[in-house]
């Protein structure tokens, strides 16, 4: 039950737009629940809202009042995961350098490596590389603008740049979950910094530019 709860999403009522009170929540949390169990034994694309709602025990306009479809239901979940996820990489500064760590991604991916499994089962990755890689791309986007200095710029947009690096990691990280993790996550760091980390450093071009703005590097979390 303690894996279930990283998908606890404070959030108002779809419809309402009210801060969400304590009801509100157990419903949410009691949708998200009944996902994740259906996800355990068949495919996300064969789930039909009937059967996540007779799981959770609640109608099915209860379900409507909180989600248009499932896959909203299931983004909600991913949208915290991802927020955690993104906790897990840290940006930082060497020697005008961009540096980026991302051992703790994957250290918190192997500790809930079964409700990962669950959630990328079938259709679910297809949710999650469409919408998660938009918003992670774009909590990306927002760390990196934090981190240039006000009067530079990358010869790519950063918006590019952040879709590009989202969808390395999210990509990577399957790779890793498929094969059953064969790598530390020591190791798959290391990987990222062979694989991805020349071309970024290369299109925000740190050192010859200045880019960097050292007021504004993030502590690692």
């Amino acid at each position: 039950m303690e894996q279930k709860r990283l998908f606890v999403q404070e959030r108002g009522d779809r419809m309402t737009h009210q801060p969400p009170d304590r009801r509100s929540q157990r419903t949410q949390q009691a949708l998200i629940d009944a996902l994740i169990a259906l996800l355990s034994i068949k495919h996300y694309d064969s789930i039909s809202i009937q059967e996540i709602v007779d799981k959770a025990n609640v109608g099915r306009s209860t379900f409507y009042a909180h989600f248009q479809t499932k896959d909203d239901l299931l983004v909600m979940g991913f949208t915290r995961v991802l927020d955690m996820l993104l906790g897990c990489v840290v940006f930082s500064e060497r020697d005008d350098h961009l540096e980026l760590d991302t051992t703790a991604l994957f250290q918190h991916a192997s500790g809930h490596y079964e409700l990962y499994k669950t959630l990328t089962w079938g259709s679910g990755m297809e949710i999650l590389t469409r919408d998660g890689h938009n918003m992670l791309g774009l909590k990306i986007q927002e760390r990196l603008t934090q981190l240039m200095a006000d009067d530079k710029k990358p010869s790519i947009s950063l918006s590019i740049l952040s879709y590009h690096l989202a969808g390395s990691l999210l990509l990577l990280l399957k790779w890793w979950l498929d094969n059953k993790m064969p790598n530390t996550p020591q190791q798959m760091n290391d990987i990222v910094q062979q694989l991805v980390m020349p071309g970024i450093r290369s299109t925000l071009s740190f050192v010859e530019n200045g880019v960097l703005n050292h007021n504004n590097v993030k502590a690692p979390c």
